[in-house]
């Protein structure tokens, strides 16, 4: 186990390596002068070559980069080119809200889902099973921002069940805080619930048809006892590894739900960097949200391995 984890710990830090050439690169190379277009066409050449210097793109493509990757690595991701504001600071004051919500619409899809795939396939083909999978269907075809907005005019604007109101930190009043939480949080899990739901019932249909399970229920063991010690114990890995796979989407997918519901996270700090074209903001929240998707599945392999023996082997 142990030579496990350092593989896959080696393996993360390779990755996050090229990921940090990756970003670094991709905004240097795309057609277009980043500071023309942050000035605009309006600007002067004096006032380009100000800002080229500003940006640190005046110098050569190797020395930028080993600038730039050393703050990396002293966690140093520049300044904003509007606000002034360190880049590290607004990512760090907005990554706990993303996680936070992230942590809430996993859970859920997890305490909707696991349930309803069990028992859909244990009513395989029958009136429940078809209901459930047309449950899953309708979280697929819904895009978030459909499943937001009817969320917010049945909850919070027609039956005023949960507040809608400006943003309100933890630490002002907890209670206010989880009560914005869980309509983002139903957003992000409906479709996430519905993945899992699948994996879920999938999973459960090709264990249940494995022999050690008909042994089970010949030695006569309650159905409760076969699923709970037989069925989903084995059934539940691929289902933790398709988890790791949605965190990852819903880390890259948050923004048109944060936009709905002004949720102050790292999708809408990256927003409005785009909007205004601030380079270092682009920048740096690209990279932390690559390096939280390798860590987070590089962690979902490790507990995956912890649960399955026969994959450390591999």
């Amino acid at each position: 186990m142990g030579a496990f984890i350092t593989r896959r710990l080696l393996t993360l830090v390779v990755q996050m390596f090229f990921v940090a050439v990756l970003v670094f690169l991709m905004l240097r190379l795309v057609p277009g002068d980043p500071a023309r277009g942050i000035l605009g066409e309006s600007a002067t050449e004096e006032q380009v070559a100000e800002m080229r210097r500003q940006l640190g793109i005046d110098r050569p493509l190797i020395e930028q980069f080993v600038d730039w990757f050393g703050g990396v690595l002293t966690f140093d991701l520049g300044d904003s080119i509007i606000s002034g504001r360190s880049v590290a600071g607004d990512v760090a004051n907005r990554i706990t809200n993303s996680l936070e919500l992230i942590v809430v619409a996993v859970a859920l899809s997890l305490i909707i889902a696991i349930p309803l795939g069990t028992l859909a396939a244990m009513r395989a083909n029958r009136p429940t099973d078809l209901a459930l999978s047309s449950f899953a269907m309708l979280g697929l075809s819904l895009p978030s921002f459909v499943t937001g907005t009817v969320l917010v005019l049945v909850f919070g604007l027609k039956l005023r069940w949960i507040p809608q109101s400006s943003f309100v930190a933890w630490s002002a009043d907890p209670i206010a805080h989880m009560k914005l939480l869980i309509l983002p949080g139903l957003t992000l899990g409906f479709a996430n619930a519905a993945v899992i739901l699948r994996m879920t019932r999938s999973s459960m249909l090709e264990v249940l048809r494995q022999d050690y399970v008909r042994t089970a229920r010949a030695k006569g063991l309650s159905e409760k006892r076969v699923i709970a010690a037989h069925t989903l114990r084995n059934a539940i890995n691929p289902v933790i590894s398709i988890v790791g796979l949605e965190i990852a989407t819903l880390l890259g997918g948050m923004v048109i739900v944060e936009q709905i519901f002004n949720w102050p996270g790292l999708s809408s700090l990256l927003m409005s960097g785009v909007l205004s074209r601030d380079y270092p903001v682009v920048q740096g929240v690209v990279l932390v949200i690559a390096v939280l998707t390798i860590v987070i599945n590089v962690v979902v392999d490790i507990l995956y391995a912890v649960l399955d023996p026969r994959i450390r082997l591999s």
